[in-house]
């Protein structure tokens, strides 16, 4: 994953992008009826049952819309919710708060469904030493606000990008000649431009899986869409030459029997890309 420093710059990229979308040239509704001097107080009101997420968040986008409002936190990032919770309250200028309810609440019910359905998954897991693993398969912008909500479920972030981590998938593998030549063209490319990142290659069966230790130097093996009884005389044959992680529809009903196979993660894109928004509200109080 890539460092506190670049996460932090995603999300302020994230902020500025989404408050210059919803507000550009002013907020007029709150413009024309709400005095600029005004003052109020909401609530951030949990309708719905879950794990919370974007809270801290949240606080970043006040913060960001105006520096003088104040955030009275009930509830901590990660906490189980139920219907009638109060998250927490924001106090200070009318304006300020209406022009930052929207990407408060987008994000925070888009966080909380996605930290909800990775905690589901790791009360799966319980009792196995696998990890659960998120994907790219993210919404185009917000990517950062998608693992920062796995990581609050419990979840594992994979890769951030495409530049922090290889991953040899199969078009890599059929590009390239083969699974050796894209190993070693990889590593060679490591060499040559002094970069220092882990490989992780895509086996479509026990055959590649034996391919890709004879050519050494993999961090992690993916063996996709393999089946229990392969998975298991994968585990078997690779044993602690490098990782191993499973994934391909694994879902509720298959990722604890895919676990008990040995791997030591499973990525799910269903994380993120298959989930129903908590319902949360912002009342004025």
């Amino acid at each position: 994953m890539i460092t506190k420093d670049q996460f932090q710059k995603e999300l302020d990229l994230i902020i500025a992008n989404a408050i210059r979308e919803d507000v550009g040239d002013g907020d007029h509704s709150s413009l024309a009826c709400i005095p600029e001097t005004a003052t109020g107080k909401a609530k951030l009101l949990v309708k719905d049952e879950g794990v919370i997420a974007g809270i801290a968040f949240a606080k970043q986008v006040f913060e960001y819309v105006d520096s003088d409002l104040t955030i009275e936190t009930l509830i901590l990032d990660g906490e189980e919710v139920k219907h009638g919770d109060i998250a927490f309250y924001v106090e200070g200028s009318s304006q300020s708060i209406l022009k930052a309810e929207r990407l408060v609440l987008n994000a925070m019910q888009r966080m909380s469904a996605i930290a909800t359905k990775t905690k589901q998954y790791v009360t799966l897991l319980e009792g196995t030493q696998t990890k659960i693993l998120d994907t790219r398969k993210t919404t185009p912008g917000i990517r950062a606000l998608e693992k920062w909500a796995v990581k609050i479920g419990g979840g594992e972030n994979h890769r951030f990008a495409l530049y922090d981590m290889i991953m040899l998938k199969d078009n890599h593998i059929d590009f390239a000649g083969g699974i050796t030549k894209a190993i070693l063209k990889t590593q060679q490319y490591l060499s040559d431009t002094k970069r220092d990142l882990k490989i992780i290659v895509e086996a479509r069966n026990l055959n590649e899986v034996e391919e890709i230790l004879e050519t050494k130097g993999v961090y992690r093996i993916l063996l996709d869409n393999f089946d229990y009884e392969e998975t298991k005389k994968a585990v078997a044959l690779i044993g602690n030459q490098c990782l191993t992680e499973s994934s391909g529809g694994i879902n509720e009903s298959t990722i604890r029997e895919y676990a008990l196979c040995g791997v030591n993660y499973i990525s799910s894109g269903a994380l993120t890309h298959s989930v129903h928004n908590m319902d949360l509200s912002l009342k004025a109080v």
